[in-house]
């Protein structure tokens, strides 16, 4: 008789902080996305939650600031958490930002902000796009986990909500 086989892994624990007026998703699609990074082979977030946050140019911009003494725009900020700490770490996004590159490269917005959550992603797991070779490693890490997200019909579902416009 075969021996028993373990219990799948529980699927990990995150959070996600909607701080930009125009950006609506589904959890579930999200969780779905994040069960589906943490499955697949190669480097991962240590254990831990992870922590999303969806925000604006200018608040992901005070934090440029803050915490690295930039106050440019950026796309995206992530910081990892401490071991032990029950915190994989937190990946901080500019939803702004990514509606004017999906605009500028002609691509969903959805699929810009999903490659937001990666390039977070791949930073917790310790990928780094310091150097030249280390950008070059980050592209390749992108594409293959869109593409993997892809084939799994995983890519959340993210979408800008229009202004209404006023009937007065």
């Amino acid at each position: 008789m075969a021996p028993p086989r373990p219990p799948p892994p529980k699927p990990r624990a995150w959070s996600a902080s909607r701080r930009h007026p125009r950006l609506r998703y589904s959890r579930a699609a999200l969780a779905r996305c994040l069960e589906v990074l943490d499955a697949l082979p190669g480097p991962r977030p240590p254990p831990g939650e992870i922590s999303l946050a969806f925000l604006t140019d200018d608040a992901l911009a005070r934090i440029h600031a803050d915490f690295l003494d930039d106050p440019t725009p950026t796309d995206v900020i992530t910081f990892p958490g401490e071991a032990g700490s029950g915190l994989a770490g937190e990946v901080c996004v500019s939803v702004d930002r990514a509606r004017a590159e999906a605009r500028q490269r002609q691509r969903p917005f959805a699929l810009e902000l999903t490659l937001y959550v990666v390039h977070g992603w791949l930073h917790l797991a310790g990928s780094d796009d310091l150097t030249p070779r280390g950008r070059q490693a980050m592209r390749r890490g992108e594409r293959r986990l869109l593409a993997a997200l892809d084939r799994a019909r995983a890519l959340p579902d993210f979408s800008w909500m229009s202004r209404k416009k006023s009937t007065v």
